[in-house]
């Protein structure tokens, strides 16, 4: 499969230790996710800028001079282990629209079989915007399909907004912001975040659903040590809102709650 990593703070910092010196680094782990790497950061533009690479993260002095050079309020970064779609850069996470990115680790059941179905749902303007041959990047455009039905993607949506459009039931956890906040969801594959109250003052006890913090961490492995690292939940949805608020819900909650909404107003 994959691994994802996210990360939002109040203040901009740099990310190295996690992509490349922490005890389980996304470094690390690309020796067991090998098929290429990707990195988006946002500064005073706005706009992502984007960085990917082919090879072993590793292997890569790429890979670790862009680490070393990132410092962001946002950061999302990806290495991959390809399942569906060939090793190359169309397919290379994270996909990327406008402010928004995305990354996915997973792989859609049976996905060839399905995939005219998936791409059917997908509106045009979006499906215009596909390059490769990955379930990954139907998941995006799917995402940026749903969110359209509940808010502006073109605007600033709200948290809740984006984690119903990112939450429906698949397989894999998926990642996603547009710099100022940060969603991910968890299905069949581990997931854990870590918050900080201050600048390298990690909370220990998990946050409660509410809790304005100074940064969040999303990773797909704990990444140095157990202490600070909570783990999500089988259908669990976690993220940080545009005021720096921690949320974590369900897609349960999510489809109950947008359920009733979409009835009253459609």
């Amino acid at each position: 499969m994959c691994r994802l990593f996210g990360f939002r703070s109040a203040t901009s910092e740099r990310v190295h230790d996690a992509l490349v010196t922490e005890r389980n680094s996304l470094r690390r782990q690309s020796l067991e996710h090998p098929d290429g790497w990707g990195i988006a950061s946002w500064g005073e533009s706005g706009l992502p800028e984007v960085a990917r690479g082919l090879g072993a993260a590793h292997l890569d002095p790429e890979f670790e001079r862009i680490s070393s050079a990132v410092q962001a309020r946002t950061v999302l970064a990806h290495l991959r282990l390809a399942s569906v779609g060939s090793i190359r850069l169309d397919n290379a996470h994270p996909f990327v629209f406008q402010r928004w990115a995305f990354a996915h680790n997973g792989t859609l059941h049976a996905f060839s079989r399905h995939r005219a179905a998936i791409e059917a749902l997908i509106a045009p303007r979006f499906a215009a915007l596909m390059r490769g041959d990955t379930d990954s990047e139907r998941c995006f455009t799917l995402f940026l399909t749903r969110l359209t039905e509940v808010a502006d993607v073109d605007g600033r949506p709200s948290l809740e907004a984006v984690q119903w459009a990112l939450a429906p039931p698949q397989a894999g956890n998926f990642l996603v912001t547009d710099g100022e906040l940060l969603a991910a969801t968890r299905r069949d594959r581990t997931l854990f975040f870590a918050a900080e109250s201050a600048e390298g003052v990690p909370i220990v006890e998990r946050p409660r659903s509410g809790t304005t913090v100074h940064a969040l961490e999303i990773a797909s492995e704990e990444l140095q040590g157990p202490d600070v690292w909570h783990a999500v939940p089988q259908d669990g949805v976690i993220g940080i809102d545009r005021d720096l608020r921690f949320v974590e819900t369900s897609v349960e909650a999510l489809v109950k709650r947008h359920a009733g909404t979409l009835a009253r107003t459609g």
